[in-house]
Formats: structure tokens, C-alpha cells, sequence
């Protein structure tokens, strides 16, 4: 089975070729670069599976950025899924996100995703994933199966983004707050088996993978500082101290709660979770 990456340095595709390679004699993953139309002269027929990762995304959104979001995450998925399809791939998959619902954790608060939240983004980014995956549906066919993964935070070894920065953090600190809060994530392991699976089922529809446990932030620091074999003290004091105004957007991000309804992520038993939260954390501390 051939499979094309939409991405040569997405910490996701680049993963999930490293997990097919296990495989050497069923799966053949290449990668190319979208940054510009060199995509168009690629020979997309020699392809069963295209894995469309690749997508434009900023730390801190700004007005004068709305356009990029849109030709990227809109506009370039719709036309690698419509040259995919006249090639005769037989699957698209499109990395979406959670961002299309535009719920933010909130601490002391239950936020839930299921199958009735209404999909309201909130930012470019989510917005124009949103719309990419209204077009994408479109497409799908009986020779043409579009599956579209709405994904928590990714993490995993030597990931970018907030797992690093919180680690980062608390290893320069003695002192971190107790809370019990509730976020959904998905190791990156766990992901890619999940794309595998899509693959070979040849799936369409929409997805929400995540790991079988929620995840509470405290107890990943705990982890982590175990791993690193770092003590550090959790106080819920400090937990009640900090809970002011001008650092509610912070700890909400942090300690809020937000997940994805378990039921939305049974897909196969979620026997694509090769790894529980406790041995992921393992993996992410000692596989550099």
C-alpha cells in the first residue's frame, strides 16, 4: 500500500512514517513538500492513501494573517483532495482539529464535546479547518473515501508545542499547583496506529481519537518530574492563590477542562491506544 504525506517536516506525518515502518513490506510512505505548485506536477495515481497534515498555524493570530489560514487550510486541501480523486486514490484523510467547536477549557467547569455540540470555531484556524471539511464531504464517494480526524493536543517524544513549553516550565520550578481537572489528548503512538487503522479499513466519516484515559494535568507533571527524577511540591494552596482575574485566560488554558465524549472515540474498542497514559509519558521522557 503506497501512501503520500502532504508534509516532509510535519512532526505528525513524519511520526506516523516512522510507525509504518514497522511494517516495511505493507506500507511505502512518501512525503512532499505544499508549500507551492510543485504538489501539481506529482504523479498522485501511484497513490491508494493521501494524508493531507500540512497546515498553516500561528501561535498568536493576527488580522493581517486571515488570508494565509484560508489558502492553506481551505483552499489547498480542497484542490489536493480534488486531484487526488481524478488520480484514482482511493482515500483521503484530513488532519482537522477540536478547534472547530470553539470551546475553551474552563476550570471548575465540565466541557464537553459530543455528538450534539454544535461545531461555532472561534479563530482563523478553526474556521478555516471547518471549512475544508464541509468541501471535503462533498467529494466523498464509493471510490473516494474522505475521513477527517477531529484531533485533541498531539504529544509525544521531542513534539513541539504546549507538552514541551509545560515541561520546559516546570522543570525550573519547585513548586506546581494541585488540581483535579480533565483534558482529552492523544499520544502520538496512539494516533498514528489510528491512522493505520483508517487505512486499512479504507474509512470515511468523521473521527475523534484520543488516549483511554482523560488527562489531568497535575499528575502529567507528576509524570514527567518522576521521569526526570526531579521533585517537585504540589500545593493547593497555590492552586487557590493564583485563581484571580488577570491569570484566568492562562489557567484556563492550562487547567481547564475540555474533552472529547469517550463514546465519539470507540472505534475498534480503541485498540489503537498501544500505550496508556502512564507508559506514553514514559516513552515521551526517555525516547530522545
Amino acid at each position: 500500500m503506497r501512501i503520500l504525506i502532504t508534509a516532509k517536516k510535519s512532526y505528525v506525518g513524519l511520526s506516523l512514517k516512522t510507525w509504518l515502518g514497522q511494517w516495511p513490506n505493507k506500507y511505502r510512505v512518501d512525503t512532499m513538500s505544499s508549500r507551492n505548485d510543485e504538489w501539481r506536477n506529482i504523479d498522485f495515481s501511484q497513490y491508494d492513501v493521501l494524508f493531507h497534515v500540512a497546515a498553516f498555524v500561528h501561535k498568536k493570530e493576527e488580522a493581517k494573517m486571515e488570508g494565509n489560514y484560508y489558502k492553506v487550510n481551505r483552499d489547498l486541501t480542497i484542490s489536493l483532495a480534488r486531484k487526488a480523486k481524478q488520480s484514482g486514490v482511493k482515500q483521503f484523510i484530513f488532519m482537522s482539529t477540536v478547534a472547530v467547536y470553539g470551546l475553551v477549557g474552563k476550570v471548575k467547569e465540565n466541557i464537553v464535546i459530543n455528538k450534539d455540540t454544535p461545531c461555532l470555531p472561534t479563530t482563523f484556524y478553526g474556521k478555516s479547518k471547518l471549512q475544508a471539511e464541509k468541501e471535503l464531504e462533498k467529494l466523498n464517494d464509493k471510490c473516494f473515501h474522505v475521513a477527517i480526524i477531529r484531533s485533541p493536543m498531539i504529544y509525544g517524544p521531542n513534539c513541539p508545542g504546549n507538552y514541551n513549553r509545560l515541561k520546559k516550565f516546570v522543570m525550573h520550578v519547585p513548586v506546581f499547583p494541585q488540581i483535579n481537572n480533565q483534558r482529552s489528548m492523544i499520544f502520538i503512538d496512539n494516533l498514528s496506529e489510528f491512522i493505520r487503522l483508517l487505512v486499512i479499513n479504507n474509512e470515511y466519516g468523521l473521527f475523534f481519537p484520543q488516549n483511554k484515559e482523560y488527562v489531568n494535568t497535575s499528575e502529567m507533571v507528576r509524570l514527567i518530574m518522576q521521569e526526570k527524577s526531579k521533585r517537585i511540591y504540589f500545593s493547593r494552596i497555590i492552586a487557590f492563590g493564583m485563581n484571580i482575574e488577570k491569570y484566568i485566560s492562562i489557567w484556563n488554558k492550562v487547567f481547564g477542562n475540555l474533552v472529547i465524549d469517550h463514546q465519539l472515540s470507540s472505534y475498534k474498542n480503541v485498540e489503537y491506544c498501544v500505550a496508556d497514559f502512564e507508559q506514553s509519558i514514559k516513552i515521551c521522557e526517555t525516547k530522545l
